[in-house]
């Protein structure tokens, strides 16, 4: 087997809204778009993210319960200064772990939250 793409499927209330925090705080873009859901993708290594219409026969809920998407990313510092700037929803701010890991936390308008993490070696800056 030889995996050539990966995609996260979110089952949300409000796909347009999830799809704007994608496109506007994470560089995502709009790749197919339909009234029930939307494909969004990046140039890098990221999996693709289909939102979808949750399925309104199931009980009504606040959100994806248990969604944490996280990302590997460099320049973290920066990024979160950025998203900062835009008002973007930042749940945990940006700290640093002993074992020295950045990280920080977004959510979406759905209660999808997004972690973004950077590797920093210990003793380094």
């Amino acid at each position: 087997m030889n995996v050539v793409a990966s995609t996260v499927t979110l089952s949300v209330t409000d796909p347009g809204a999830s799809s704007r925090f994608f496109t506007t705080h994470l560089g995502f873009r709009e790749v197919l778009a339909d009234e029930e859901f939307v494909v969004l993708a990046r140039d890098d290594a990221a999996p693709e993210v289909l939102v979808r219409q949750r399925d309104l026969e199931l009980p009504p809920g606040p959100g994806p319960v248990g969604v944490l998407m996280s990302f590997a990313v460099t320049g973290l510092g920066a990024e979160y200064e950025r998203l900062r700037r835009e008002g973007a929803d930042i749940t945990v701010p940006l700290r640093r772990e002993p074992w020295g890991e950045q990280v920080l936390e977004l959510t979406d308008p759905n209660g999808v939250v997004v972690r973004l993490t950077e590797w920093i070696p210990p003793g380094g800056s």
